[in-house]
């Protein structure tokens, strides 16, 4: 191995040379330092070496300092337009290159486009109210054997803390029903419209608390009359058309009529209150006459919510320390102990406790996914880029003899990754336009694109674009600017003049231990949601059809319209209903047990439910006997989890016992006992469960069907329900359906992360189809060589192979514990989960490897079937 020359002399040429020929100057010494070494050996070389340096440092000295080279600035107009010609032709002469660039840049720049957009749009969620830091909502903490939390709050609280306090400079108080019918009479003439949003009984501050401007109407006093309400404007036409909507009048739910005195501007699209027909509270009790009692401490309904606007200076923390009076003065003996607290506004939409529609934890993640996959796609250009570089390195070393410097050498690259990455961002826009549809239908969203009014979005896409031009191109550039001439010319560079192997292999190691992550992922949610889905339920949710029970039906009304839904062609039971076993829509109250004192602590989840409950849904009956056809609570069932919650040895011993619910309200004796079912989702455990006869609670119609037959049976239905309710419109759905809805979020975030591990890998397959085109032709004399020594066709394949089989299980080791961290915490949402084993990662490294495999496999077969005589003539 050739020593180095003598530091002190290198040192002098390298200081007093002229900086434009300082390389070829050095460069031509060494290599006659070189053959001296050889020809007379190291000690008279060293002083060879030594003695030119002293000889070339006078005419070097005066070069230095009398002749001055006028090179222009590399970033001048001049050069810029330069930079951009060489650029243009040198992607023109190799298009593949700038296809594969372009694409993995693009693909990654789509996906990020469309994640901060997503992103950007939940973060916006009700922060155009003025003030909005200072509004809050009082939400409840139920303090049983758990806590359960609630966005409701008893309906009193909030006219009890206007009336008692001066912390709030608005309080105002909303109760809304969902699924309500709006019938409006004109003539002879009735329409019927389902509004699913509903309806809000409202207090007049809700507006001046937020920022829903009126168009019409007087904002002072439009709710302060009973049975007066206000429409949004999208309402207000599909109601009345373009007549003037005041005055105007509709009925809510066949009970109570209002008189449209306001017009609200139409609600943007980033706010969680969707309601758009507000009427004046102070008609809730026609409406709902518990619920307006200012007596109604005992329990709460997801209807009611109420707001607070502070004072300027007035903290929550003060706000909080007052509410546990409210506690001990109306609610000083009950087990369900509340806990008043104040929730921020900016929390609302992202607390799932109580009810936020997307964690900032989702957000988080679907955050960290674009930017690995931006890094991904830089990857990618990083390794085509260096693997290029070879094949650069003669034109490098022309233009370093013909004086050009670093720094002219580096803007040179950076200008070709500008090209590229421009044009990839205008592709990435055009294809989010096309994709964002796609991804507004599976979030029931209306986001959109607008790169003319979102100032965010702008500002994003123009500082992506410019880390990406620099994440991408500065170590490429860097390389290729620090080429020595003389071995460029000469074609003596190899792979460690370009950063060897070592620093590719590390990107590609990079670049697949994220797409592995993604895979872990999408395996680990996937197979959940199919564990959910599939899982025995503890009952049967097949073939339910799940119809409302029309507004203002009596107990006759409801049996009549049981009977004859019964003899439709087709439908094989009907039970009347509260609730299906498992839903989102529940009674929980605490229970009295076998005349005891005190309520027991722990709460019941009621399910008011006929006889045909049980054989209808295959409840298994452990003990006792099904309750008896009645009207009105007379007896109860009970799942084994009461008997546990009881601390009992056999829920046999709850036979018999007297049970009362709601206040002691509901009475009456234990006679059957049901094996546990899931009566909430997944993510929660298996409540305590009472099923009894309850016509006053019933919301439902549950009909059996035969699936052979559907649309002749729901036909049938729907004819049948219109012949006894005219007035009223027909609604539907399944139970399947319905319990699916447990796992919207869940869903949506499986498809999204399918969506954007599919863009991971198919971005690594780019990178890798590159690289191994490269290697090919690196080594077609290699090859030809081997063939000609007898070499097999999968020999050769397997030089390819191996070296991506090593990396993509160094990307497997670094991936595969990262993934099973993240993946439990995620899984830790669950009561009821599945445990990671060794097939997810088997089925993700098994992929990966049959991905990876494909992609190489065609370049390294074509390669491989080379004619050997064709490969060593082209060298």
């Amino acid at each position: 191995m050739l020593r180095p020359p003598p530091r002190f002399a290198a040192w002098l040429l390298k200081t007093f040379s002229h900086p434009d020929t300082s390389e070829e100057v050095q460069g031509d010494l060494l290599e006659l330092y070189a053959y001296w070494v050889e020809t007379v050996g190291q000690r008279s070389a060293d002083w060879r070496y030594s003695l030119s340096a002293l000889k070339l440092l006078r005419p070097l000295a005066q070069r230095k300092t009398n002749e001055q080279y006028t090179t222009p600035f590399f970033l001048s107009p001049v050069m810029l337009r330069n930079y951009l010609k060489i650029a243009f032709r040198n992607l023109s002469r190799n298009k593949s290159y700038a296809t594969i660039n372009v694409s993995g840049l693009a693909l990654g720049m789509t996906c990020a486009i469309l994640i901060f957009t997503l992103v950007s749009y939940h973060l916006s969620f009700d922060n155009f109210h003025a003030n909005a830091d200072r509004i809050y909502r009082f939400v409840t903490e139920q303090h049983r054997e758990t806590v359960h939390y609630s966005r409701s709050v008893p309906g009193p609280l909030g006219k009890s803390f206007r009336n008692d306090y001066t912390f709030g400079e608005k309080v105002a108080r909303v109760a809304t029903y969902d699924d309500v019918l709006i019938t409006l009479e004109s003539g002879k003439d009735v329409q019927k419209f389902k509004e699913d949003e509903g309806v809000a009984f409202t207090e007049t501050d809700f507006f001046d608390i937020f920022n829903y401007p009126l168009l019409k109407g007087d904002k002072a006093t439009v709710l302060t009359q009973p049975n007066t309400a206000i429409l949004t404007e999208r309402i207000a036409r599909k109601y009345f058309g373009n007549t003037n909507p005041i005055n105007k009048t509709f009925r809510v739910d066949n009970k109570v009529s209002f008189r449209v005195t306001g017009i609200l501007k139409d609600l943007p699209i980033n706010t969680d209150r969707r309601t758009e027909i507000y009427v004046s509270y102070v008609t809730l009790k026609q409406f709902d006459d518990w619920l307006a009692s200012d007596d109604a401490w005992g329990g709460i309904t997801s209807a009611m919510q109420c707001y607070v606007k502070l004072r300027p200076g007035v903290s929550p923390a003060r706000v909080e320390s007052l509410l546990p009076a409210y506690v001990k003065k109306y609610r000083a003996k009950s087990k369900n102990v509340h806990v008043y607290k104040l929730q921020p506004l900016a929390d609302l939409h992202f607390d799932a406790r109580y009810g936020g529609a997307m964690t900032k934890t989702n957000l988080l993640v679907l955050g960290l996914i674009g930017l690995f996959l931006m890094i991904t796609a830089c990857v990618n250009f990083v390794n085509l880029a260096t693997a290029q570089a070879l094949n650069r390195a003669k034109e490098v070393g022309v233009r370093k003899v013909l004086g050009s410097i670093r720094g002219q050498l580096f803007w040179q690259f950076i200008s070709e990754t500008g090209l590229i990455t421009i044009t990839a961002v205008v592709l990435a826009i055009v294809l989010s336009l096309l994709t964002l549809p796609y991804m507004n239908e599976w979030f029931q969203s209306q986001i959109r694109i607008n790169l003319l009014t979102d100032w965010r979005l702008t500002l994003f896409i123009l500082a992506a674009t410019f880390f990406v031009i620099f994440f991408s191109g500065s170590y490429p550039g860097l390389i290729i600017a620090r080429f020595q001439p003389v071995l460029a010319l000469k074609g003596k560079l190899s792979q460690q003049n370009i950063g060897g192997f070592n620093i590719r292999r590390s990107l590609i190691v990079t670049q697949f231990a994220i797409s592995q992550m993604l895979i872990i992922g999408v395996i680990v949610i996937a197979n959940q949601m199919r564990y959910a889905k599939q899982s025995d339920l503890g009952f049967n949710k097949d073939a339910v059809v799940m119809l409302p029970i029309a507004t203002g039906s009596n107990p006759q009304t409801m049996h009549t319209l049981t009977d004859r839904f019964s003899k439709v062609s087709g439908v094989k039971n009907v039970s009347l209903c509260r609730a299906a076993p498992s839903s989102s829509s529940n009674w929980t109250t605490s229970p009295t047990y076998d005349n005891r004192a005190e309520p027991e602590n722990f709460n019941v989840n009621v399910r008011a439910a006929d006889d045909h409950y049980v054989p209808m849904f295959e409840l298994d009956l452990v003990a006792g006997r099904n309750i008896f056809p009645a009207d009105s609570v007379k007896e109860f069932l009970v799942n084994e989890m009461f008997a546990k919650k009881l601390n009992l040895k056999s829920p046999d011993e709850l036979l018999g016992k007297m049970v009362s619910l709601n206040g002691g309200r509901l009475k009456g004796p234990i006679v059957g006992i049901i094996r546990d079912f899931h009566d909430l989702s997944f993510h929660q455990a298996i409540n305590a469960v009472c099923i009894g006869s309850d016509m006053n609670n019933y919301d439902y119609y549950a009909v059996k069907i035969d699936l052979a037959n559907t649309q002749q049976t729901l036909a049938g239905l729907n004819k049948t329900w219109n012949e006894m309710h005219p007035d009223q419109v027909y609604d539907y759905e399944f139970l399947d359906e319905q319990i699916a809805e447990f796992y919207e979020t869940e869903s949506l975030m499986l498809k999204l992360i399918q969506a954007f591990a599919a863009m991971a890998i198919f971005i690594g397959c780019l990178g890798l189809y590159g690289l191994v085109s490269f290697m090919a032709s690196q080594k077609t004399k290699e090859i030809g060589i081997r063939k000609v020594l007898g070499s097999t066709t999968g020999q050769i394949i397997w030089i390819f192979a191996k070296e991506f089989s090593r990396l993509i299980l160094i990307a497997f080791i670094v991936a595969a514990p990262v993934a099973w961290y993240v993946m439990n915490a995620w899984l830790k949402n669950f009561q009821f989960q599945i445990s990671i084993g060794a097939d997810v990662f088997a089925i993700a490294i098994a992929g990966t490897f049959l991905i990876a495999f494909v992609t190489v496999g065609y370049q390294a077969t074509k390669a491989a079937l080379m004619n050997p005589i064709k490969s060593l003539r082209s060298e």
